[in-house]
Formats: structure tokens, C-alpha cells, sequence
């Protein structure tokens, strides 16, 4: 049996879906079912029940025996939220008890990380353990993920297994209850198929150009695939990087949206909203080479090939999940 957390999210009920296609049908969904939006990302996945958060412990308590794996991807993802007690609760101490559970009980945990916790990337975007403490993350969002991966290296008690991924710009089906939330690319599209053109986020950096923000985007089947590989390889415990290894920029982006929809570009630039502006990376591109060192050796999505997909596959005919 395996333990999705999350499971009515974004990347959860893909990584669900994912693991369906690879044959897998006994596993345990678990997240808040309050938000209707959310049921279409898992109605059609085939799954042995779903639990609520509040009541998982006292599940695990009863079914542990059964279980093989946690992949814990459940958190509060509002990167411009402003309740730090809420973080506080779902982000980090919600994921203490789940690490203290899987050493309890004997399981291995995959869990979910992210690299905004690199902050404006000033230190760099490398997964070494010595360097992680001293990140400087820019939001509530970011800040929380970075306490649990603190808190997780000075554990002296550990599950046997265990692996914190730093997933970078993920995109792809299953993020449209998301709103402002969902990728640029789902916004594009939409925006582009309403009103025929798109306005990127003008720099406020005077050394980078407008619509030159580089990120490092990643397809969710790929992050999807990063998470297979480590519910499958128990031997290399520890926090990666999960990304592209490739920054590009949001005028790239952009254009391969118009290019996939068959469109002609039509971008415009606006600024930054104020809620943003201080809270902006405006680069990131993780180092994958401890990922490669373990063994992960399958190729990424291009850029391209990735929006290429979800547009022409997803988005356009309309077949979102």
C-alpha cells in the first residue's frame, strides 16, 4: 500500500495517475476533500480509499502493517500567503509528525521540498546539505519548506529512507484549480486564448531585460518520474534537486505557448504587482548532479516538448486531467 499525501493537488494526483499507469492501483489518498475544484484531479484515478489529514495518524496507527511508502507532496502552497501560523501547522509541523511516524513505524518518505527556498539565489541553487541551512528564503511558503528541510538534517533519528526533493517550476495537467498559483504556462494559455496576447512581468532588475526571468520549468510527469525512482532506490537518503539543470526565460516561454497553440506571438510587458515585488526570483536553475549521481539517468522534457504537450495534448483539446 502506498501513502500519497496531497493526493487531490496538483502534482499528487498526477504522481497517483502515474503511478496507476505503472500498475499500481493499491494506494491511500490523503488530503483536505473541502475544495470542489480538486475532485476531477483524482475522481477518475483508481485508489483503495481516501483519508482526511486531520484523521490520517489515527489510519496509520491502525493500518501501518500495510503500508509501503509515504510520499508526502500535501502542503499550503499560496506563495504570497501572510498567515505564518497556517505554514507553521500544514508545512512544517504537519511534516515533523509524518517523519517521527515513517521512523515509528519502519518507512521509507519521499517528500516535497521546493526551490524557492534558494530565495533570490544569491548562494547559488546547489543541493549540497552544508549549504542549505544558510538559504534565505523570500516568502512564508518558501520559509516553512525551508525549516522542515533544516529540521530534517539535524535529526539524529531519521526513517531508514528518506528523500527531500526541491522540485523547481513545475507545470502540466492537474493545476487548473490552482488559479493565481498555476504556472505561467496555464495562465498564458488561457490568457492567449482569450484575448489573443500576453503580458509578462516587466524586470525591475537593471541588469536583466524584460521577459529575460529565468527559471528552471520542469514537466510534472518528470518531477512524477524523480518521485518513482526514489520510492524504487532506498540506499541514498538525503535532499535533491529536482529540475531541468536549465534555466530559460519567460519570453521563451511564452513564445513556445504561441507556437504550440499556432498562434502569432503578441507580447506586451506590465509590472510587477506589489505583492510580489521583493518576493521575486528572478533566476533559478537547480544543480542536478547529485540526482545524476545516484542513479537517476532518464532524460527531461524539453522546454518545447513540454509545453508542446500539455498545450497540444491537455489545453487545447480540452482533456485536462
Amino acid at each position: 500500500m502506498i501513502v500519497v499525501t496531497g493526493a487531490a493537488g496538483f502534482i499528487g494526483s498526477y504522481v497517483v495517475g502515474k503511478l496507476n499507469r505503472e500498475g499500481f492501483k493499491d494506494i491511500v489518498l490523503v488530503d483536505k476533500y473541502d475544495d470542489p475544484l480538486k475532485f476531477q484531479n483524482y475522481q477518475t484515478k483508481t485508489f483503495t480509499e481516501t483519508i482526511d489529514r486531520d484523521h490520517f495518524f489515527d489510519w496509520l496507527a491502525i493500518n501501518k502493517q500495510s503500508v509501503q511508502i509515504i510520499i508526502h507532496l500535501g502542503a499550503r502552497t499560496d506563495t504570497v500567503g501572510q498567515e505564518p501560523e497556517i505554514y507553521q501547522q500544514l508545512n512544517l509541523e504537519y511534516s515533523q509528525k509524518i517523519w517521527k511516524a515513517c521512523i515509528q513505524y519502519g518507512l521509507p518518505l519521499v517528500y516535497a521540498s521546493s526551490a524557492s527556498t534558494y530565495g533570490d539565489g544569491h548562494l547559488g541553487f546547489d543541493d549540497n546539505h552544508s549549504l542549505i541551512p544558510e538559504l534565505e528564503p523570500l516568502n512564508l511558503y518558501a520559509q516553512s519548506k525551508h525549516d522542515f528541510d533544516c529540521w530534517a538534517l539535524n535529526q539524529t533519528e531519521q526513517p531508514y529512507f528518506w528523500a527531500g526533493l526541491k522540485f523547481f517550476n513545475v507545470f502540466g495537467p492537474n493545476e487548473y484549480h490552482k488559479d493565481r498559483m498555476a504556472s505561467v504556462i496555464f495562465q498564458a494559455f488561457n490568457t492567449i486564448s482569450e484575448t489573443g496576447r500576453m503580458d509578462l512581468f516587466r524586470s525591475h532588475h537593471p541588469e536583466i531585460k524584460d521577459g529575460e526571468q529565468a527559471r528552471d520549468f520542469i514537466h510534472v510527469e518528470d518531477v512524477a518520474k524523480v518521485i518513482l525512482f526514489f520510492m524504487n532506490h532506498h540506499t541514498d537518503s538525503g535532499i535533491y534537486n529536482v529540475g531541468t539543470g536549465e534555466a530559460r526565460t519567460y519570453l521563451s516561454l511564452t513564445k513556445a505557448v504561441f507556437n504550440s497553440m499556432c498562434l502569432c506571438e503578441n507580447i506586451g510587458f506590465v509590472d510587477t504587482p506589489c505583492d510580489l515585488k521583493g518576493k521575486y526570483q528572478y533566476y533559478t536553475c537547480a544543480n542536478i548532479q547529485k540526482l545524476r549521481s545516484v542513479g537517476y539517468d532518464q532524460s527531461f522534457f524539453s522546454l518545447e516538448d513540454g509545453i508542446g504537450d500539455y498545450v497540444r495534448n491537455y489545453l487545447l483539446p480540452g482533456n485536462c486531467y
